[in-house]
């Protein structure tokens, strides 16, 4: 059975239009699960944080941390996944991120009837502590996931209360996820990218659009970002001066002042424990000597 964990309760998602029926939270447990094939950044990410990285026995392309689960085979892209890849693991568990694909490898995947769970991924600060209790509760660990969920809500918690007190105006910063011919594509609101500018007590310049989406020049002058966020590695890697030699940059506050920040994707947009240190270090990045 393939669980998807929403906010506030459980139902199978099942690809290709087949039905939908609720489950309990026990049916999605696992407890015995010694070889986990691991779909999603954040979820091995947990899994490790949870004592449970010797159980993975694959990931896929996006877990990058820690540097020992670089070393578990690697079945791919998550949102290019292959059936054959994964079976062939022999997997006793399926974790995956929501948003895994394509649709017909996750159907073939549900036809083995091996158990495979799904944990939502929503782009809000306040959905990391039950993302862990998710995948707690995926691996029979929950006890283990709750000391952790609170550790991360607390942490969430004293950060917000020490940006609150930042002086204003706030930094109003642009998350330029790639450039593609000149064309710059920006995390708007409802964004990963979003979140984690408002958790470091900044500005998100790109609120006018919804979701990672290309902007035009005219539309990243109107934002007026006094600082620009690109991801440090990866493929949607961009140098600083691709960035500034755009003339959509050259009239910004942040061109004047050369001010772009490399963050690690993952550290960056991957919302899993890590992520007040993430908030944290940016809000230290763009207010320096305020923390």
């Amino acid at each position: 059975m393939r669980a998807v964990f929403k906010t506030g309760f459980l139902a199978v998602l099942v690809s290709g239009g087949l039905g939908i029926a609720p489950v309990l939270a026990s049916d999605a447990t696992n407890p015995s699960a010694k070889r986990i094939v691991s779909i999603g950044g954040t979820v091995t990410e947990i899994l490790y944080a949870l004592g449970a990285g010797d159980r993975i026995v694959a990931r896929d392309s996006t877990s990058s941390f820690p540097v020992e689960a670089m070393k578990k085979p690697d079945i791919g892209y998550m949102r290019a996944l292959s059936p054959e890849g994964i079976l062939g693991q022999t997997p006793d568990l399926i974790l995956s991120e929501d948003g895994a694909g394509p649709p017909d490898a996750l159907a073939i995947l549900k036809a083995s009837e091996i158990p495979m769970v799904t944990i939502d991924t929503p782009p809000q600060g306040a959905a990391i502590a039950k993302k862990i209790r998710d995948v707690g509760a995926a691996v029979g660990l929950s006890d283990k996931a709750e000391t952790l969920a609170v550790k991360t809500d607390a942490d969430l918690a004293a950060l917000a209360g020490e940006t609150a007190k930042l002086p204003q105006p706030r930094k109003r910063v642009l998350f330029v996820l790639s450039i593609a011919n000149g064309r710059i594509m920006a995390g708007g609101k409802d964004t990963e990218a979003a979140a984690i500018i408002e958790m470091a007590g900044g500005v998100n310049a790109a609120e006018g659009i919804t979701g990672y989406k290309p902007l035009t020049d005219e539309a990243v002058i109107a934002a007026k970002p006094d600082v620009v966020l690109v991801m440090q590695s990866g493929n949607h890697g961009v140098k600083p001066e691709e960035v500034f030699a755009l003339p959509a940059f050259q009239s910004t506050p942040a061109a004047a002042s050369k001010s772009l920040l490399r963050m690690d994707g993952l550290l960056l947009l991957g919302f899993g424990p890590r992520t007040p240190d993430a908030a944290r270090s940016l809000a230290s990045s763009l207010y320096p000597g305020s923390f």
